[in-house]
């Protein structure tokens, strides 16, 4: 898969390309359902197989701190993607200049000159340009006028509900990750490096790595039986926070606190990935550090019960 950042340094497709746009939040099974199909159409057509994302994604331009909280950042994107069958990654900044393209000039430049698209797929309710003026019908009128296909992408179920990245983000905040699992077509996972932290984990008995969330939302908080992958060949086992750390100093930043068992290796700045497994409890306030490690030895307890289970 080639990454591809900004227009400007889109490739020539001169047979062109079939293509998909999207947010792509999470990269959940109905994402994939759709990229396998659009593979098949290109392999049918000896096209690339094309997605654009937007970074950051609009809704987070637009609302800022008030927009959902995102499933996946785009690195992890990246490495979603990487497990299908793309061909280029378009990463497109989303700011003020590319909001305001008229729709038109997003067609005829973008899509027809510099992309050459021959058949896209996006959502029914896609929208796009100035004041959101651009549509999906206006791409079906648009398609007739130069030649390249609009099909929607339709809806993939599972278990009778529509896959979405919002019932995902749903489900994650109720702690419900077995449907959250079920419409990823995977654990639910943050990537990250490890960073240092305070060492209070350390100090009270359970050292801990540390990855940054980098985002003020998060769709996913509390107390978990989690593996990591990233160090050597196999998953590690181990508990992990998601919060602000209340009974320490209750920051503003989220942080994602992990201790693995049976582990003493120098992992700083490592890239690794945390999967969550269970959830066991919300993130609490403790009155003491003693209050806070002796509820930690019991979820330590909980999480490796849970995983030899």
């Amino acid at each position: 898969m080639r990454l591809i950042r900004g227009i400007k340094n889109l490739p020539s497709y001169a047979s062109g390309c079939v293509l998909t746009i999207g947010n792509f939040d999470g990269v959940h099974k109905g994402h994939s359902v759709v990229i396998h199909r659009l593979a098949e159409k290109g392999a049918l057509l000896g096209l690339p197989v094309v997605v654009m994302v937007f970074e950051p994604q609009p809704q987070e331009f637009f609302l800022k701190d008030n927009a959902p909280s995102r499933l996946t950042r785009l690195r992890e994107k990246i490495i979603h993607f990487k497990h299908l069958p793309v061909d280029n990654l378009l990463i497109v900044n989303f700011n003020q200049s590319f909001a305001n393209l008229d729709p038109a000039y997003f067609i005829q430049e973008i899509l027809v000159q510099r992309l050459n698209v021959k058949y896209l797929v996006v959502g029914d309710d896609f929208h796009f340009g100035k004041a959101r003026r651009g549509n999906f019908a206006l791409l079906q009128q648009a398609g007739k006028q130069f030649n390249f296909k609009v099909i929607d992408t339709a809806s993939y179920s599972v278990k009778g509900s529509r896959v979405s990245s919002t019932l995902i983000r749903d489900a994650l905040s109720n702690g419900d990750l077995a449907t959250a699992e079920s419409m990823l077509g995977r654990h639910y996972s943050v990537c990250g490096r490890v960073v240092h932290g305070e060492q209070l984990g350390r100090k009270i008995g359970f050292p801990t790595a540390n990855i940054q969330m980098q985002r003020k939302n998060t769709p996913i908080q509390g107390v978990f039986a989690v593996t990591m992958t990233g160090i050597g060949s196999d998953p590690i086992c181990g508990v992990a926070n998601v919060g602000t750390k209340p009974t320490v100093n209750g920051g503003a930043k989220v942080l994602l606190e992990t201790h693995l068992f049976n582990f003493d290796q120098d992992i700083y700045e490592k890239y690794v990935e945390v999967h969550f497994k269970h959830k066991m409890r919300n993130e609490m306030r403790f009155q003491s550090v003693d209050d806070l490690k002796r509820q930690i030895q019991l979820d330590t307890a909980q999480a490796k019960t849970l995983m030899q289970n």
